[in-house]
């Protein structure tokens, strides 16, 4: 036990740094500017972030460029109509420009009626996993679930990523906006293949498919090793599976 919690801490040091994120997607979050902007903008990021990241980094590179870097007003202005059409044609693997349309129109209304995703996840969620049901549940009464799982029964895996991002402080890579109203110590690892793999490897769960239930066993181990911060435990898992 000593020596795979050992071994979580100094993957977790050697990785969590600055040098994290030029390959990874929550860099674009640092390259636009203020509290509204970062959010909407890593929100569509983590909705983006699935396959090859060669392909999808470019497809969120792109709405950041033609927002003008102001995605927050870009989404709020309806803008994204005339950059991204209601219509057929593929935007990114299985999202044609239709569904990323709807999913834009969603989050306009959200924004709309809230001000900002801060704002709707505050007045509905107390905790990591409150706040993904309550993402999940705005999506799923839109009529949204080819990117936003429809519920909280599958792993969530890049909404939880998102949450990682807004609510984790005292981080080179996460930006600790919503730290104030979601404490980090409830958040639920971002868990896809790869996490699962690495974290059978080391033995911390025994388990073949990513559920929920799944991501928040393997989170309460973590939280042995690393009881204030258990999302550290996913810098840990990504350099084990790099450097191993």
């Amino acid at each position: 036990m000593e020596n795979i919690d050992n071994t979580l801490r100094k993957y977790a040091e050697q990785y969590e740094t600055k040098d994290f994120l030029p390959a990874d997607p929550s860099r674009f979050m640092h390259q636009v500017v203020g509290r509204e902007n970062q959010e909407t903008t890593a929100f569509i990021a983590s909705c983006l972030s699935y396959g090859s990241r060669k392909q999808f980094m470019p497809k969120i590179q792109y709405i950041i460029d033609v927002a003008g870097n102001d995605v927050y007003n870009w989404v709020k202005s309806g803008s994204f109509a005339h950059d991204i059409p209601d219509d057929g044609a593929c935007f990114y693997r299985l999202y044609t420009r239709h569904t990323m349309h709807a999913l834009l129109s969603a989050l306009r209304q959200m924004l709309d009626e809230y001000g900002s995703i801060g704002n709707y996840v505050k007045s509905r969620a107390t905790d990591g996993f409150t706040a993904v049901k309550a993402i999940t549940d705005y999506f799923a009464s839109k009529g949204i679930e080819t990117i936003i799982p429809k519920n909280t029964n599958s792993a969530c895996k890049r909404v939880c990523m998102f949450l990682r991002w807004m609510a984790r402080d005292d981080s080179p890579v996460d930006l600790g906006l919503w730290k104030d109203f979601i404490d980090k110590r409830t958040l639920i690892i971002p868990m896809d293949t790869h996490v699962m793999q690495e974290a059978n490897r080391l033995g911390l769960i025994n388990n073949k498919t990513a559920s929920m239930a799944v991501a928040r066993k393997l989170t309460q181990r973590l939280a042995e090793t690393f009881p204030d911060d258990p999302l550290k435990g996913d810098f840990a898992l990504f350099g084990y599976g790099v450097d191993s």
